[in-house]
């Protein structure tokens, strides 16, 4: 049975105290942030982590679906699904434009095969949190609103993109909706550093856009919100407005976060979160895969379907001869304390004291069972150490490759 958004809100601190599938709970001390080092370390999979200053206790690992309807099949999407859900996964993540790449002849397949799973699987729906998001601006990818037209975080789109997704997955309400991308302009996906000239006059106000938002969770549609590949700017003006207003406070960031991408976090949003109590989602923990070293030893033939091919210019700068050396060197490290590269990367990730939630993709099971597996794994002070100082040789690599 599907609970209504009240009931959800009202149940929502009885689930908040009791392990789900024998996953414990990890709860807060000063902060819903800060969780003690060694606490990280010890983390699973289906451990049970708190979003911000939410009720949502998730878990450890988020499965991610954005290749669900271009690289995988509907059956290939249920069965993975049904595999993590077995294995203690709460916690799923969509966006109204996926699978990726984008285009109008697929997008919105992927909350299709989720609502068809959710009707059919016989899982209970208040046992679940769902995760998506409302495209930033953009026009290009016009398709996504009916009629076609620029797509902006504003009041009117941010309703149609909410009604829009409940109906592809067949739910009365998400209990995440984050912006995929900012509505100003802000240089990303490698797009260079910043430059005040491709400001935009026309973007939609901070305030205007927390409006919005405030309306589908005041409708019951929604209940908490999120940004994602996000700054500091954007995380601390969202947060100052909501507290001098009493508009909804965001309470997650979804951003890129990996052994080859860590400055950015790292540097300044790090504190930023930690201040506003906002967690961080890390998404691409493996660099699209690179981190997996398949680039490094698979020929161009049998790469023909894989990720990157599927992304050009935007994945080129993680093709760099830089990166490939830096994951080489890593995959060093790894197979020196017995772990296969993915492994280390993802409990590498799993275990930095701002990571609350891990979100991993797969396009095969036997990938699916690795990523999750490799959250059993721990890393000991050394091999840290080491990782360490492979970092201050490739420090984030993947910005201005050579």
């Amino acid at each position: 049975m599907v609970l209504s958004c009240r009931q959800v809100f009202d149940n929502g601190l009885r689930r908040a105290s009791r392990s789900q599938r024998g996953a414990h709970v990890v709860r807060a001390t000063t902060s819903p942030l800060t969780i003690q080092k060694e606490s990280k370390q010890r983390l699973k999979a289906a451990d049970r982590v708190r979003l911000g200053e939410s009720d949502l206790l998730v878990s450890a690992c988020c499965l991610g679906t954005m290749t669900w309807g271009k690289q995988n099949t509907e059956a290939e999407a249920h069965e993975q699904l049904s595999y993590a859900w077995d294995q203690g996964i709460n916690f799923l993540d969509t966006a109204e434009m996926y699978p990726i790449p984008t285009e109008a002849a697929t997008q919105g397949r992927t909350d299709r095969y989720i609502g068809t799973w959710i009707k059919s699987s016989g899982r209970k729906r208040e046992d679940m949190v769902v995760a998506t998001k409302v495209s930033g601006y953009s026009d290009r990818v016009t398709w996504v609103r009916n009629p076609p037209r620029t797509v902006r975080v504003n009041r009117e789109q941010i309703v149609e993109s909410v009604d829009a997704s409940l109906k592809r997955l067949q739910l009365d309400h998400v209990d995440l909706l984050q912006i995929h991308w900012p509505e100003r302009y802000v240089p990303l996906f490698g797009a260079g550093p910043y430059d005040p000239k491709n400001e935009r006059s026309d973007t939609v106000p901070f305030e205007e856009q927390l409006q919005g938002l405030e309306e589908v969770v005041k409708a019951g549609k929604v209940r908490y919100i999120g940004v994602s590949n996000e700054t500091s700017l954007g995380v601390s003006q969202f947060c100052h407005i909501a507290a001098a207003t009493g508009l909804p406070k965001i309470q997650t960031i979804q951003n890129g976060y990996s052994l080859l991408v860590r400055v950015p976090f790292e540097t300044d949003l790090s504190e930023t979160c930690n201040h506003h109590k906002v967690s961080l989602l890390a998404y691409s923990p493996l660099a699209g895969g690179m981190l997996s070293a398949k680039y490094n030893r698979l020929g161009d033939e049998a790469l023909k379907a894989a990720r990157f091919n599927m992304f050009p210019g935007y994945m080129a700068r993680y093709k760099a001869s830089l990166v490939q050396e830096a994951v080489a060197k890593y995959a060093d490290v790894a197979e020196k304390y017995g772990m296969t590269p993915t492994e280390m990367a993802l409990a590498w990730c799993k275990s930095r004291w701002f990571v609350a939630s891990t979100i991993i993709g797969a396009t095969t099971m036997d990938q699916l069972r690795e990523n999750l597996h490799s959250f059993d794994k721990e890393l000991s002070a050394e091999c840290i150490a080491e990782i360490q100082a492979l970092y201050r040789v490739y420090k984030d690599p993947t910005v201005n490759p050579t």
